[in-house]
């Protein structure tokens, strides 16, 4: 196998907020780099990306999808992520393994609830970014006021590489102000456009965005700033080195614009994306945690190197397990032994495929730089690191978030239960987000998610997908709980159980934590590690329910004051005085009881706007502050999770059919 150029290797994703074009975008870049050979639109259901019904009745992207396409002799690996706040499971875990991002804006809409959750999971993992507006053919769209919110709202330095072209209201294509040329898109298909000089009437303008372009560069390039200062013109080259340099060190976005849906702009976005985002060799080496020496070490991209690939997604494909990697060193083959170092556990590659979108195509190898799928792993799941047999290198995990909502299932019939517990098994392998369990005191089946569409989706793919007929009850919001204030206090567990004696004597303080920050649990240092295990697992299964409303509590800082060891004293017995112990002081400290708190952002016409805040304060909640965005208002609020349900037809209702919103998880806060 011809070894890969790793330079010419992007691996990168479109992010944004719901229905601003990601998946149209994606399949522009595939029809014009020959990947597909008809365009599909998403209002259609035709989609090449959208390939699960459930994506295509409901056109919205659910599942990220992956895809590998060719470009001016680079490879550029794709991935397709959803807008809607409910999947964001989808968006952490690509960013996670990708080198590079895409932020896609509409035009009209700027930049939206989900758009800024997107771009702080873009931080979060350090990915260099581009910007892509969409939809400037809208009546209302604003090029100038997205770059303004842009820096106001996701507190970034925007460099617009391009303007849009206009002749009289009908938007044409655009204007780079690299090259200095007009791009102008007749053909129906957009398949190819007229470069030519910029006309006399937008000279003036173009010139004046180039001047500003230039200028934000020196801000950060000593050798643009003396051309400039001197007043001499900046070539080409030297200005794609700058802005490529300062895009890969997160210094700043640069900004291009068109109009996916109608054809127009994407050849230039896919230039940017060979031209600005980062090849495997660019990027912060990934870093791993060896087992046994516990160091840190990096793990760079070396197709010789060792063996480490992680597991960024599970899906059952037609009954059969797809793992997809990412692969950050050393080659993968079909039939080769692989060590899960997360599980530690062995485990044979039998096929692996390239894919595009539901589409394998079988490959005998990968290598490092690829994002393949994988048949023949049982253990794996998401987030575990594989590995050569002989290392012990172990990545980061990705961090999932709490299910906020929930419903009761149960099968239509009892043959079916046997299946329903499979499929639930199946279920939550490829959705982390996804929780199933069984209420101890009801003995009912709970299956826990995101929101009501995403519990939507998973309970239709039980019936479409697993062939599991299920009753379904109302959804009902998952509270926790924390303490209202510090509080201790002191156990001993004295007793026989079974033929063997218990003995534990625990003293503990318990003090509320930040909200948002988890349960931490100081053990004493000194005591012998085996018998810390025990305290430690008695302190965390005294969370999984408090003593007053049976809620999971969290946000405690405990901190054990005495661990008494004595001859008597058995781990089972700290355990359960430990457990004891932290619910008693839970209870002297006071249970506090937190609901889900969502960010919602609500889009209502001017004539509106009264009535739909009277709506929210209604609901109990916040109102942050309303924007005018055009004939429309922006109505920022915080309100309870158990007061939005049914809240999509009251806003339908109350702006005539013209209002819209988003909600996404804010945090937990008391009821």
């Amino acid at each position: 196998m011809k070894a890969k150029n790793l330079s010419r290797v992007r691996n990168m994703g479109f992010v944004a907020h719901i229905d601003a074009g990601k998946t149209t975008v994606t399949e522009r870049v595939l029809f014009y780099a020959g990947k597909i050979h008809r365009m599909g639109e998403v209002h259609d259901g035709q989609a090449t990306m959208d390939w699960m019904p459930q994506e295509q009745e409901r056109g919205i992207t659910i599942t990220s999808a992956v895809t590998t396409c060719e470009w001016n002799n680079h490879e550029i690996h794709v991935i397709d992520t959803p807008g809607h706040v409910d999947f964001t499971i989808e968006v952490e875990r690509s960013l996670r393994v990708l080198d590079g991002a895409v932020v896609i804006l509409c035009g009209v809409g700027g930049v939206e609830a989900q758009t800024e959750t997107v771009w702080q999971q873009c931080r979060k993992y350090h990915i260099p970014a581009m910007a892509f507006i969409n939809k400037l053919d809208r009546i209302g769209a604003d090029f100038d006021s997205v770059l303004s919110q842009m820096a106001k709202r996701l507190e970034v330095t925007a460099l617009p590489v391009q303007i849009p072209y206009y002749e009289g209201d009908a938007f044409r294509g655009v204007i780079d102000l690299v090259t200095m040329k007009r791009l102008v898109w007749e053909d129906a298909q957009g398949s190819s456009f007229e470069t030519s000089a910029i006309p006399e009437d937008r000279l003036a303008e173009a010139k004046a965005a180039r001047e500003r372009m230039i200028e934000l560069l020196s801000d950060y390039d000593d050798e643009i700033m003396e051309l400039f200062l001197a007043g001499v013109d900046v070539d080409e080259k030297r200005l794609m080195q700058a802005i490529r340099r300062l895009t890969l060190e997160e210094l700043l976005v640069p900004v291009f614009c068109g109009s996916a849906l109608r054809n127009k702009g994407i050849q230039p976005l896919i230039d940017g994306i060979i031209d600005y985002l980062p090849s495997p060799l660019e990027v912060k080496p990934v870093m791993a945690h060896h087992k046994t020496t516990r160091e840190e070490i990096p793990v760079r991209p070396d197709p010789k190197g060792g063996l480490v690939a992680y597991v960024f997604k599970v899906y059952v494909d037609e009954g059969r397990r797809m793992v997809y990697l990412r692969i950050y060193s050393g080659v993968l083959r079909v039939g080769a032994e692989v060590y899960n170092t997360t599980r530690d556990v062995k485990e044979k590659i039998a096929r692996l495929f390239d894919m595009h979108a539901h589409l394998k195509q079988r490959i005998d190898q990968a290598s490092a730089g690829d994002i393949v799928a994988a048949v023949g792993l049982k253990e794996s799941v998401t987030g575990d690191t594989l590995t050569d047999a002989n290392e012990s290198l172990v990545l980061e995990a990705i961090e999932v978030q709490k299910p906020v909502i929930s419903v009761a299932i149960e099968p239509k019939s009892s043959e079916n239960l046997e299946r329903l517990q499979e499929a639930m098994r199946k279920i939550m392998e490829e959705d982390p987000t996804i929780k199933v369990h069984e209420d101890p005191d009801t003995g009912q089946v709970i299956m826990a998610g995101m929101g009501e569409l995403h519990l939507e989706i998973a309970l239709d793919r039980f019936r479409t997908v697993f062939g599991v007929d299920i009753n379904v009850g109302k959804p009902q919001v998952l509270y926790c709980s924390t303490i209202d204030r510090p509080s201790q206090a002191e156990k001993v567990f004295d007793k026989v159980i079974g033929e063997s004696a218990h003995h534990g004597h625990v003293e503990l303080s318990v003090r509320p934590a930040k909200r948002g920050s988890g349960n931490t649990f100081h053990v004493d240092e000194a005591l012998d590690n085996g018998l810390k295990a025990f305290v430690m697992n008695g302190l965390e299964e005294a969370c999984l329910a408090d003593p007053e409303f049976g809620y999971e509590v969290v946000d405690i800082e405990v901190e054990t004051l005495k661990v008494v060891v004595t001859d008597k004293t058995t781990g089972q017995g700290l355990k359960i005085a430990a457990q004891m112990a932290l619910q008693d002081a839970l209870k002297k400290g006071g249970v506090a009881q937190l609901e889900p708190i969502m960010e919602l952002d609500a889009l209502s016409p001017e004539d509106y706007v009264g009535d739909v805040v009277g709506d929210l304060s209604a609901r109990k909640a916040g109102i942050e502050g309303v924007l005018i965005k055009g004939k429309y208002h922006e109505i920022k609020a915080y309100v309870p999770l158990s007061n939005t349900f049914g809240y999509s037809t009251a806003l339908r209702s109350l702006t005539r059919g013209r209002g819209s919103f988003s909600m996404r998880f804010s945090g937990f806060d008391k009821v």
